[in-house]
């Protein structure tokens, strides 16, 4: 089994709680619906947000979905004037039998600007 890394990302529509929490809950349930992973074999979620999303921890909402077992750990990003606003990445470090290549990762709403070439899982 190797270690790998799903990635995954979403911008939310403002720095409410709410809106932190739905959105990180549609791409944690799209990028396990691309990957299937079971919570067992998730070693850790890095969890990142540009400065300006302050409300919510976004580690809450997969916890809020019952990923009770799981470390998740959160980070804030640095300000960069080119950055997607209000945004949300995840790492999900995976111990899987799958080839890199097989790996599907999810970009949603504004943020498939970081990553077009596989946005979606594609």
């Amino acid at each position: 089994m190797k270690l790998r890394g799903v990635r995954g990302a979403t911008t939310c529509t403002g720095d409410s709680k709410n809106e932190i929490m739905d959105a990180v809950k549609e791409l944690w349930l799209k990028m396990h619906e691309q990957n299937a992973f079971a919570e067992d074999d998730l070693a850790a979620v890095i969890f990142s947000s540009t400065p300006d999303l302050s409300a919510a921890f976004p580690a809450t909402a997969v916890r809020a979905l019952g990923w009770t077992q799981t470390p998740l750990f959160g980070a804030a990003e640095i300000e960069q004037p080119e950055a997607v606003k209000r945004c949300v990445r995840i790492l999900a470090l995976w111990n899987t039998d799958k080839e890199q290549k097989d790996i599907k990762h999810v970009y949603l709403r504004a943020a498939v600007a970081l990553r077009p070439d596989i946005a979606g899982g594609k």
